[in-house]
């Protein structure tokens, strides 16, 4: 019997040190970083969601889907240019990416005028993204694509799209008032005695929105 208890005893304590062990491995995750992972956690699923259900409809529709290289075409000088405006937002997307991760070593190294800054060039990247998905969302309904049916072809494409591209063109919004909030709260000295981590939760965020319009480039404009 005692050695029963010993045993159990033990297992126990295995357990509660186990479980020890994990918290001291985030001891040091602030709690504006630790919840900022799960929001985008959870943004995952959503975008993931979203982008099965579009494979699913695409692969099962029995109507023909337009065809991407013509939809998204523009006419420049006479010239008919496939997917011109959707290569330049995601330049201007990745280039926002860039001056984030600038801002966010400025902000370690202590320069939040630098930070803001780049920050606000950040949003800046991100207001052109969201005039040019707007442009591209006017041209698409003067052609008649509308979310329950089109011109084009399969009546689910509309739906779609502004679906998952509205979606995302909401997150990139949110982001562009984000970094602009914080941006000016690091101009004003608010974060002075407590550091420039907000920098770096700042642009997790605004990371996450370019790598999912990453993936929407790859599965919606060139699939």
């Amino acid at each position: 019997m005692e050695n029963s208890a010993l045993a159990k005893t033990t297992s126990v304590d295995v357990l509660i040190e186990d479980w020890a062990s994990d918290k001291d491995a985030f001891k040091n995750v602030s709690w504006g970083k630790a919840m900022m992972w799960i929001f985008l956690l959870s943004d995952t699923f959503i975008f993931s969601c979203f982008l099965v259900g579009y494979m699913s409809v695409r692969m099962t529709t029995a109507e023909p889907w337009p065809n991407s290289s013509e939809v998204f075409a523009l006419t420049i000088m006479g010239e008919h240019i496939p997917l011109i405006l959707i290569a330049i937002m995601t330049f201007v997307l990745i280039t926002s990416s860039g001056t984030m991760a600038m801002a966010v070593n400025c902000g370690y190294r202590n320069q939040p005028k630098q930070a803001a800054i780049l920050m606000l060039v950040t949003a800046g990247f991100g207001l052109c993204f969201v005039g040019m998905q707007a442009f591209e969302w006017s041209k698409l309904i003067e052609e008649g694509v509308r979310p329950w049916g089109n011109p084009m072809g399969a009546a689910q494409f509309g739906a779609i799209f502004f679906m998952v591209t509205g979606f995302h063109g909401f997150h990139v919004s949110i982001g562009v008032i984000y970094l602009i909030i914080v941006a000016l709260k690091v101009l004003r000295g608010d974060y002075e005695d407590r550091g420039y981590e907000i920098v770096e939760i700042t642009g997790l965020y605004w990371h996450f929105v370019d790598l999912v319009w990453v993936f929407i480039f790859a599965f919606f404009y060139l699939w």
